[in-house]
């Protein structure tokens, strides 16, 4: 039996309203669509030679300046093969090949229409300071062979540069409170808040050869040689930041077997931070390479050094302690050690502290925690009430809590002098998707609600 007229007439406007509303769904889809697309993302890469190893970070972000605040993330992280780059200096051409593996991830990762336009810069530390107090020619000859491979790369080489102590902690707290957002943020309301001063957070940042700390002081800074200061989304923040030289990890430990050696007859060192059980050999003439070790040094330097441990905590502290002035800050409240002007810490701090993580290293974990213990304690002055404001992280919103970001923010002009305008949410063509299509549906089932009622009439 065939369909009656008025049952053909109502699929027919039942088809119509379904291919109206699909139609209609798709328009807006598209359009929604083409909102979301981001726009141009640039990209950004950055080298950091460090005393103990390379790493190189990719950043991303979105050419649109409107969203310059809070769009800057990390989108790769790589750790060049083999030693710090200060490492080759009777090799300099071993140094710019040792950061071909991770340039080459890079270039993978970025767009090739886009390679022109990345900037990408290196910056050395700690390592290459030492190297340049030690043998300026050999530091300059690494900087040269690492400028040479970079500068063949494809992308826009900006330099490599030894970057001052200072602003390696200084940078690392433009870093940490930009990714925290703690510089500005926009709010629900559609506006640019700038959060209150207190929020911001210190650094501490503890390498291979020199550790830093950065923090907004709860009172004026007293020694403008250690003061740094930015203006930042129209806000000026000033900072106190210092760097020791010589107090990293890695130079912490030569300096104090340098000084076990030269308290011990012989060439054999009872070291009281390694386990008990613990005997192995190493050679004297690295140990005295160093800037860092101030200890006499044996007359023969090609023999080697027989260590044994002793497991003893004490004596471990007492020797550790030796490495610091404490005297030279009796009676003074701002001062840390050294002779070195630092006022009170103050509000929560993030610590970024590099660990290789080779078994050959845990003869000398227990040393370098009692070595950060003391530092945190007695040499920048935490205190039990304030010990709970540190927080030890590597990462904080997936991005890497070094100075990096900080230095290419700094170089490329990325942060602002002034808020932007309100950002509109790109979202808004999927809710008025989504919003057209209920009303296209709900219209369908009235409309077949009255033809279905007018049919049984």
């Amino acid at each position: 039996m065939g369909l009656t007229w008025k049952e053909r007439a109502f699929t027919a406007l039942l088809g119509a309203a379904a291919v109206s509303g699909l139609t209609t769904l798709i328009l807006f889809l598209v359009e929604a669509t083409n909102v979301l697309l981001p726009a141009d993302t640039k990209f950004g890469i950055v080298f950091d030679a460090g005393s103990s190893h390379t790493s190189l970070f990719v950043y991303q972000w979105l050419a649109n300046k409107e969203n310059d605040t809070g769009v800057v993330s990390q989108a790769l992280a790589c750790q060049a093969k083999g030693p710090g780059i200060s490492s080759y200096a009777s090799d300099p051409a071993q140094a710019g090949e040792s950061l071909q593996g991770c340039l080459e991830e890079a270039l993978a990762l970025i767009p090739k229409a886009k390679h022109q336009q990345t900037p990408m810069f290196l910056g050395a530390t700690a390592g290459m300071r030492l190297l340049s107090q030690k043998n300026s020619s050999q530091a300059e000859d690494v900087f040269a062979a690492v400028s040479r491979v970079l500068s063949q790369s494809p992308v826009d080489f900006w330099g490599a540069e030894l970057l001052a102590g200072q602003d390696e902690g200084a940078l690392g707290w433009v870093t940490i409170n930009y990714v925290l957002g703690l510089l500005v943020k926009y709010s629900f309301s559609g506006e640019w808040i700038r959060p209150l001063e207190g929020t911001l957070v210190g650094a501490l940042d503890m390498g291979g050869a020199s550790t830093q700390i950065t923090f907004v002081p709860g009172g004026p800074i007293l020694d403008n040689t250690t003061q740094a200061t930015f203006r930042l989304y129209g806000t000026e923040h000033s900072v106190y930041t210092h760097s020791y030289l010589c107090f990293g990890r890695d130079e912490m430990l030569n300096r104090l077997l340098g000084g076990l050696v030269q308290s011990s007859p012989g060439l054999l060192v009872r070291h009281p931070c390694y386990h008990s059980g613990y005997r192995g050999t190493l050679a004297l003439a690295p140990l005295y390479g160093s800037p860092c070790v101030q200890a006499a040094a044996p007359r023969d330097l090609g023999q080697n050094l027989t260590v044994e441990g002793t497991g003893n905590p004490g004596a471990c502290v007492a020797a550790i302690r030796g490495l610091f002035n404490f005297s030279s800050c009796d009676g003074r409240g701002d001062c840390a050690f050294d002779r070195v002007y630092q006022p009170p810490v103050r509000g929560q701090f993030y610590v970024e502290a590099s660990s290789p993580g080779q078994d050959r290293w845990l003869r000398d974990y227990c040393a370098s925690g009692l070595y950060i213990l003391t530092l945190l304690l007695e040499g920048y002055g935490f205190s039990q009430e304030t010990w709970g404001g540190i927080e030890f992280r590597k990462q904080a919103g997936g991005t890497d809590v070094g100075w990096t970001l900080g230095y290419m923010l700094n170089l490329t002009s990325l942060i602002p002098a002034e808020a932007p305008a309100p950002w509109r949410a790109q979202s808004y063509g999927v809710w008025v998707a989504g919003v057209v299509f209920l009303v296209l549906t709900l219209m369908a089932i009235l409309g077949a609600t009255a033809v279905q009622l007018w049919l049984r009439d």
